[in-house]
């Protein structure tokens, strides 16, 4: 008798809503082509993508989980909270992410005058004209344009060599704290997730204050396996998860055909033993 095929979740991407390239409904498609059964539309402090995603979802008989990905600082630091399973017409969560997005065109201006100050005018307007959403510029859309400009030979490469902490076009930046982000998707019904911890500059005692910090706040979950992990990292934070008592993701964290580490619904499956974050999902 053959086992059952595990149902395919990607639990994290993006569209041209906030730094994405697709637009929500191809995005979509694409989940769809690629065997993605559920799959969570997660841009970056906006919302706005969320009702053409699910339209085009229920056409390409899709799962589709209402999600958002909040921008916090904690600890000097940059560290992206997920939200999955959100109510949308929540008008906490609504309010919360207005705030952050208040504060994206100010950083927008702060980083065009870096590069302004290296010699390389005219980001301010180049990144603008890659945001499909003016409320949402950010990093990726001022590497977009420095590609077409022949600065860097893809966004990697920009992000590497201008936009990361240390770099001559990083602008540190305040965003919403640990509490209040989880605080708001609790408000809406959602499950507060850690996105890609490997990603961050946290050894291993801070990263356990910071995990420490948000199960207190009520968060629930951490990616495991996730497009900028390792297969190394997969089990590092498969073992962080059954030692705090969290649910495991799993997400692409996809933004763009030519961008991503790797395409929607291509990861591999969990590791044994973990409780996924869909474990109770109808």
């Amino acid at each position: 008798m053959l086992a059952p095929v595990p149902t395919n979740f990607d639990l994290h991407c993006h569209s041209a809503a906030s730094d994405g390239v697709l637009t929500p409904a191809a995005l979509v498609r694409r989940a769809a082509a690629n065997g993605v059964q559920v799959l969570a539309l997660t841009d970056h402090d906006e919302l706005a993508g969320l009702a053409e995603a699910q339209a085009a979802a229920a056409e390409c008989g899709v799962r589709f989980v209402p999600g958002v990905e909040i921008s916090i600082t904690w600890g000097g630091i940059t560290i992206h909270v997920v939200g999955l399973g959100i109510d949308p017409r929540s008008d906490v969560l609504a309010r919360g992410l207005a705030h952050v997005r208040a504060s994206r065109a100010r950083r927008a201006e702060r980083i065009a005058a870096e590069f302004d100050r290296l010699g390389i005018p005219g980001t301010l307007a180049g990144a603008y004209a890659y945001a499909g959403n003016p409320n949402l510029v950010g990093r990726a859309h001022f590497a977009r344009y420095l590609v077409e400009q022949g600065v860097a030979r893809d966004v990697k490469s920009v992000f590497a060599r201008f936009l990361v902490a240390g770099k001559p076009g990083y602008v540190p930046h305040e965003w919403a704290t640990l509490a209040d982000a989880v605080g708001w998707i609790r408000a809406s019904g959602g499950r507060a997730v850690v996105a890609h911890p490997g990603r961050y500059s946290l050894g291993p005692e801070r990263l356990r204050q910071f995990f420490v910090e948000f199960i207190a706040a009520g968060g629930e979950a951490v990616e495991v396996v996730t497009g900028s992990h390792t297969r190394a990292q997969y089990g590092e934070y498969a073992r962080l998860a059954h030692e705090l008592g969290l649910a495991a993701s799993r997400g692409s964290d996809f933004h763009g055909p030519d961008e991503s580490e790797i395409d929607l619904g291509a990861l591999p499956p969990l590791p044994p033993g973990l409780k996924p974050v869909w474990h109770d999902w109808a």
